[in-house]
C-alpha cells in the first residue's frame, strides 16, 4: 500500500521509532543521533509530519512527528507499521495531577481512552490501552539512570485539551491516574492489535509534566505551584525539561534496539 503521508518506502525507518508529537521535538531528537542533525536522514517532510533516521549509540533508531491527538497518530503509526517498525516510544509532554511536580517524568503503563479512538479501535466494546512490559522496564531504567523523578502508572488520554466537563480533567486524577494527555491510547491499542496477530510489535510512552492540574480537593498534595487551578512555567523551562526526558527516550531506544 502507498504511504500516503509519509512517502516512505520499506527500510526508511529503523525498527524502533520514537514519537514525539510535536516537529520541533522531532528534529531536537534527531540532532541528538550520532554525528547530529548532518549525520541523520530526513526519510519526510510531507505536511509537517517531520521523520528523520539515524543511530544512537550506534543503533538504528527513527523519530516521527504524530502532530497532536490520536487521529494522526493512528495515521502515522498505522503507516510505519506497514514499513516495518516494530517498536514505539511516545515522548510527549503531559499535566500531571497530585503530587507530581514539573519536569517529572511519567511512563505510562496503561492509558484510559478519553477518546473516540477506543471505540473505533475497540469495536464499540470496553478496552484496555496497555504498554510492553519490555519498552516499561527500558524507559524506566534509563529515566533512572538520568536522574529524572520517575512515577510509573495509568494516565488517561483524552481527545480535548480544554476540557468542558464541571470538574475538568482533574476528576481523573481523583481515580488513582497520574496525568493527562492525547496519544498514547490510540498508540497502545494499535500494538496490541498487532500483537493479537502474532507480530512483535511493542510500544510505551515516557512523558514530561509540563502542566500541573490541580484538583482543589487534594490541592495540599500538589507541588510548588501555588494556588492555581492550572500551573504551566516559561516555554524555555518546558523545553529544558523534556530535553533530559528525551535523553532517557534515546537510551532506551538504544536499548531496546539490541534486544
Amino acid at each position: 500500500m502507498p504511504q500516503i503521508h509519509l512517502h516512505a518506502e520499506p527500510g526508511d525507518y529503523a525498527s524502533v521509532v520514537l514519537l514525539p508529537g510535536d516537529p520541533n521535538r522531532a528534529t531536537r531528537i534527531a540532532a541528538r543521533f550520532d554525528g547530529g542533525l548532518e549525520a541523520s536522514r530526513l526519510v519526510t517532510s510531507h505536511r509537517g509530519l517531520l521523520g528523520y533516521t539515524g543511530t544512537v549509540d550506534g543503533v538504528p533508531v527513527s523519530v516521527q512527528t504524530t502532530m497532536m491527538g490520536t487521529p494522526t497518530t493512528t495515521i502515522v503509526v498505522e503507516e510505519l507499521l506497514m514499513l516495518g517498525a516494530t517498536t514505539f516510544i511516545r515522548v510527549g509532554t503531559t499535566g500531571g495531577f497530585g503530587g507530581l511536580g514539573i519536569g517529572d517524568a511519567v511512563i505510562a503503563l496503561a492509558a484510559a481512552s478519553a477518546s473516540g479512538i477506543g471505540v473505533q479501535l475497540g469495536a464499540g466494546e470496553p478496552t484496555a490501552p496497555t504498554a510492553d512490559l519490555d519498552v516499561v522496564m527500558a524507559l524506566r531504567a534509563a529515566a533512572l539512570a538520568a536522574g529524572l523523578t520517575v512515577h510509573a502508572g495509568p494516565v488517561v488520554t483524552s481527545d480535548v485539551f480544554y476540557d468542558p466537563h464541571p470538574d475538568g480533567v482533574a476528576r481523573w486524577g481523583r481515580r488513582g491516574y497520574l496525568s493527562a494527555e492525547m496519544e498514547a491510547a490510540a498508540l497502545y491499542l494499535l500494538a496490541m492489535r498487532e500483537r493479537a496477530k502474532g507480530r512483535p510489535v511493542r510500544a510505551g510512552a515516557i512523558l514530561t509534566v509540563s502542566d500541573i492540574i490541580v484538583d482543589p480537593t487534594f490541592a495540599q498534595e500538589v507541588r510548588a505551584v501555588g494556588d492555581e487551578a492550572w500551573f504551566r512555567p516559561p516555554e524555555d523551562e518546558v523545553t529544558r525539561r523534556v530535553d533530559l526526558t528525551i535523553g532517557a527516550a534515546l537510551a532506551a531506544a538504544a536499548a531496546l534496539g539490541r534486544a
